[in-house]
């Protein structure tokens, strides 16, 4: 995100935006590729939720959340642009809470890959993991990746 000291990420966690709701999808790729054409929207705050209930020592990725908000709410998928950005917009917030803490570090991208948009970047993400006990792999020669090693044996399962 940019300009985030001047943005109130809490405002923006508290504001529903319209939703939840579902959208009916009628590319044909879209539907394809998703497996359905319910497509599913959830609040940012309901992210923040989902964030909270994962233990120290755990972790989840942004798709699983996904699949546990279309799941819960008869979709075939959500939509991952928002849910990536409502994730980021809930440690954003967290980041400027003084109270009332967010585990936002426990969220991974998809393959257990650390996420560069949130607080303090991936070292800071990095940091936070392995205090918990992750142990955290580099990737790649150019474009450094960073992943946590063996994330599938640490995964929260929502049910």
């Amino acid at each position: 995100m940019a300009n985030e000291s001047k943005k109130d990420f809490n405002a923006m966690l508290r504001d529903s935006k319209d939703m939840p709701k579902i959208q009916m999808v009628t590319d044909p790729k879209t539907i394809q590729k998703y497996g359905g054409a319910r497509m599913y929207f959830a609040p940012p705050m309901d992210y923040d939720k989902i964030m909270r209930q994962v233990p120290f020592g755990r972790v989840i990725t942004v798709g699983a959340i996904r699949e546990h908000f279309a799941r819960r709410n008869g979709a075939d998928f959500t939509e991952p642009v928002t849910a990536g950005i409502f994730v980021s917009i809930a440690a954003w917030a967290n980041w400027q809470r003084e109270a009332d803490e967010t585990p936002y570090w426990r969220v991974l991208k998809a393959g257990g890959e650390l996420n560069g948009k949130f607080p303090g970047g991936v070292q800071a993400q990095k940091a936070r993991l392995e205090e918990e006990g992750h142990a955290v792999v580099q990737r790649g020669r150019t474009n450094l990746r960073y992943f946590v090693k063996d994330y599938e044996q640490a995964l929260f399962v929502l049910e």
